[in-house]
């Protein structure tokens, strides 16, 4: 029977990592995915207000459907920021698509955001939002294990009324097959019944 991996964790899939860097302060933050490679990846993007960066480049009918990292980040349209930082570092370290001898290397570094601007924080930060240097925390940070909830993209995640965050499980179907999942929830409505307690999701809950 399918059970947990060992971190119930994405993690778990081996050349996986995950990296935090959070502003209290600000209370937002930022969490990207780094690979060890180049790996194929592929969207699905719905609702009617999505954040975005290099999401085509992941689309089924375009040309390179591989991703370099993956960046979530709190604050909006500000939060793309992070992705610039993940992607110049990367760069210089040569990691990226190399198109012509001398150039320098492309790293794909798709990202989300989600709205957090009206959760609590100081968002006054004028001509310096902190998305960048959050950005280049978050993937020095990265390594197999991490924390979950109030942290990185999720820190000022909200689940309607309730405090949001991110979380993360994993499946080892066995021969080697794992899949894992990680989630900053940020949902308008509420995860819970009309009761206040019992999550909408115990169904599908493992051990």
């Amino acid at each position: 029977m399918p059970r947990p991996g060992p971190r119930n964790a994405l993690t778990d899939i081996p050349g996986l990592e995950v990296g935090h860097a959070t502003d209290l302060h600000a209370d937002t933050g930022v969490t990207v995915i780094r690979p060890d490679g180049f790996w194929t990846a592929s969207i699905d993007i719905r609702g009617g207000g999505p954040g975005g960066r290099e999401t085509a480049a992941l689309e089924p009918e375009n040309m390179v459907g591989q991703l370099h990292a993956l960046v979530f980040a709190g604050g909006s349209v500000f939060g793309l920021g992070a992705a610039d930082a993940v992607a110049a570092k990367l760069s210089q370290d040569q990691v990226g698509l190399h198109l012509k001898p001398g150039a320098p290397a492309i790293p794909i570094v798709p990202a989300a955001v989600l709205h957090d601007l009206a959760n609590g924080g100081d968002k006054d930060w004028g001509l310096e939002p902190p998305y960048r240097r959050l950005g280049f925390e978050a993937l020095a940070n990265a390594g197999a294990d991490f924390e979950l909830g109030s942290v990185g993209a999720g820190r000022g995640a909200m689940a309607g009324v309730l405090k949001g965050g991110l979380g993360t499980a994993s499946l080892d179907l066995g021969d080697g097959l794992v899949v894992a999942a990680l989630v900053v929830a940020n949902p308008i409505g509420s995860v819970y019944m009309p009761d206040g307690e019992t999550f909408w999701a115990w169904p599908w809950e493992v051990a």
